[in-house]
């Protein structure tokens, strides 16, 4: 119950944070969520610990981690920066690991040289939280931020490596620089292997699966959430790098399908990725709120230490950033010089220079850090000694950790700002709107790459007439100005307040009944709703008529219950309701293109589509068997393209492709048309 209701606990304190973020978007959020933390330790009174086995925590946060950095890697842009993300990735990783191993052991002798590495070591890997909350406060220049973003995910594996083989010097007492490289290129190989070999398993098991007719979203996304920790367990087992595996694994992205569209794909990737946001976002915010959770414990016990003075601990945590900056800035100022002298042939100029600061500040410390340090073992266990060992200056090491980790935030978040541009609002807006644009085009290709893949002989028609709808919203919004929109939204507006008003006169005459006037009434409201985003003013100037059609609602719901009425006697009833409230709305838009009250062209247009909408319900056949039969492909067709617009939009929102003003306009504009295709009868 204790660990329960400490993970109860830490998922409070992270669902706050998310909170806080939006209130407070100018302070990082890994700073909201330690200062959380130290907040519950406060309130507990120093209460709360957290012991975990050190490999149940690499594989409970590290695994699936690493495994969705990998996953939404930019393969394209991790190729092209390749030397130098893996100079970074692992040159660095090595020479801080060595440059504050060699410090750290000189300052305070009683911190083994292998304790002192693997400190180092932790400290090698940026923190994902941060370089994202960055690239949207300031303008990164973009190769700076595909190096920042390749070296996150691969600097995680070499310093988690490198970390171990540390841990695994202290624990043995002895250090072989021969046997080390050797180990280390057998796990970094070993591991590169299995995470192909078993990627490609798991590649192999989805398209089995999906051969077979499998295509339970259940099953798919379950698979997708086991398959970074099984990977690390089968890796580990087998003595190689569980965590190059699963790095592997991720890039080659085992469970997202290759080549194959449809609805269902498309619900398991939304529910996938739905799943890994609030997945990962979990775990990361776990990690920093126990991180403030246990700074008060290990302030404590180093604090009043006295074997080094308080003044002195503040030094070294701020000389080891110190050590930890300057040598990340030469490793990448010697970097960036080398790429501009050949690369670009011209003179290192200080543009370049604060570009290195840019790029030596963005590489905050965080999750990967912090869990990492957190796997130090308490105590050391030796076959040949019957006692137990406590591990050398745990605490110490922990609190330097944390000390570098809240500082290199702390620089990021306020330097970082100072030395890069802050984006400009207006090209930000424009850059937005011509990504929604784009963005807009692909779902409604991806949406006709469908239906052209789904038709059968049977539907062929049907499905020619609904991609050539498609193509003609492609024509017009390439014809736009990117953003695309319904055709005088207020003149619509007022077309379907003419249709309530009429509805609302024959109800007032009894001349139609009460279950076919308020369900279309309600149908109406919806429609308005959407195209008002909510705001409902367009029903206002009604008055006391609308407060008694809302009065009489609920007998809509009790009438639908009674018995009595033939299904086909209430669909000729809605279809004659439909052809008189459209004829008067009709008449009216013809009063208002010849009075010029409204821009000809959006009149007419509208005005042609409620004529072809009334020459389709006066012809349509009373029986609702002879309706179903000649309508039930084409809109059986329709509600598939429609449902997988959704999809697409929800997954392009889910992917950050797009705006949210811009994916809701796009939703309510399909959810009109799902109506309008509910309306027809």
């Amino acid at each position: 119950m204790e660990a329960l209701n400490l993970s109860l606990l830490l998922l409070a304190a992270v669902l706050a944070s998310s909170l806080l973020d939006q209130i407070i978007p100018r302070v990082s959020l890994p700073l909201i969520q330690i200062a959380l933390g130290l907040v519950i330790a406060i309130v507990a009174g120093g209460d709360v610990e957290v012991t975990l086995d050190p490999d149940l925590f690499l594989v409970l946060f590290i695994a699936p981690l690493l495994y969705d950095e990998a996953k939404h890697a930019d393969k394209v842009a991790l190729w092209r920066e390749r030397k130098p993300v893996l100079s970074l990735a692992i040159g660095l990783v090595v020479a801080t690991a060595l440059v504050i191993g060699f410090a750290l052991n000189a300052i305070v002798p009683s911190i083994p040289l292998a304790a002192a590495f693997a400190l180092g070591a932790a400290l090698g890997p940026t923190d994902a939280v941060a370089v994202s909350s960055l690239s949207k406060q300031v303008d990164i220049p973009q190769r700076q931020a595909s190096m920042l973003k390749g070296e996150l995910l691969l600097n995680d594996a070499s310093g988690i490596v490198s970390f171990q083989f540390a841990i695994s010097a202290v624990i043995t007492g002895t250090f072989s620089l021969i046997n080390a490289s050797s180990d280390f290129l057998v796990e970094f190989v070993g591991g590169l292997l299995f995470g192909v070999v078993l990627g490609l398993l798991g590649n192999w098991v989805v398209k089995t699966a999906r051969s077979i007719g499998v295509e339970n979203t259940n099953f798919h996304v379950l698979f997708e959430v086991l398959i970074p920790f099984l990977i690390y367990l089968v890796s580990q087992a087998c003595h190689v790098s569980g965590v190059i595996a699963v790095v592997v694994a991720g890039l080659i992205n085992v469970t997202s399908p290759k080549g194959v569209i449809g609805p269902t794909v498309s619900r398991m990737n939304i529910v996938s990725g739905s799943v890994w946001h609030v997945l990962t976002y979990a775990l990361n915010g776990i990690v920093f709120v126990m991180l403030g959770t246990q700074l008060p414990n290990a302030m404590h016990d180093t604090w009043d230490s006295t074997r080094i003075d308080n003044g002195t601990l503040i030094l070294i945590v701020l000389g080891l950033t110190f050590l930890l900056l300057a040598t990340r800035f030469l490793w990448v100022a010697a970097m960036d010089y080398i790429h501009v002298r050949r690369a670009e042939r011209r003179r290192f100029t200080k543009r370049d220079v604060r570009s290195a600061l840019i790029t030596t500040f963005a590489g905050a410390k965080g999750t990967i850090t912090l869990s990492i340090m957190f796997s130090i073992p308490v105590q050391l266990v030796y076959p040949d000694l019957a006692y137990k060992v406590p591990f050398p200056q745990r605490d110490l090491l922990i609190f330097l950790a944390c000390g570098v980790i809240v500082c290199t935030l702390l620089l990021a978040t306020f330097v970082v700002p100072l030395l890069a541009p802050k984006r400009d609002e207006g090209e930000d807006e424009l850059r937005r709107q011509e990504q929604d644009a784009a963005c807009t085009l692909d779902i409604l290709r991806s949406v006709i790459e469908m239906l052209t893949a789904q038709q059968t002989p049977e539907n062929r028609v049907e499905t020619q007439a609904v991609i050539r709808s498609y193509n003609d919203r492609v024509a017009r919004l390439k014809e736009s100005t990117g953003i695309e929109d319904e055709p005088n939204v207020k003149l619509r507006l007022r077309a379907l307040g003419w249709e309530y008003d009429r509805t609302l006169e024959l109800l007032e005459d009894d001349e139609v009944s009460g279950v076919v006037g308020y369900a279309y009434l309600e149908r109406l409201e919806k429609m308005i709703s959407l195209l008002e985003h909510g705001r409902g003013g367009a029903l206002a100037p009604h008055g006391g008529v609308r407060l008694r059609a809302l009065a009489h609602r609920g007998w809509n719901a009790l009438l639908r219950e009674l018995p009595g009425t033939a299904m086909a006697t209430r669909t000729e009833e809605m279809r004659q309701l439909q052809i008189v409230a459209r004829s008067y709305a009709i008449e009216h838009l013809e009063d208002a293109v010849a009075s010029s009250q409204v821009p000809t062209e959006d009149a007419a247009a509208l005005l042609v589509e409620y004529q072809r909408s009334l020459a389709a319900l006066r012809s349509a056949v009373p029986s609702v068997t002879a309706v179903v039969k000649v309508q039930n492909r084409a809109n059986e067709v329709k509600r598939t393209a429609y449902h997988y617009e959704l999809e697409q939009i929800q997954e392009a929102y889910e992917a950050e492709q797009l705006s949210r003003a811009h994916a809701k306009r796009l939703r309510e504009n399909v959810q009109l048309m799902q109506m309008d295709l509910d309306d027809t009868v």
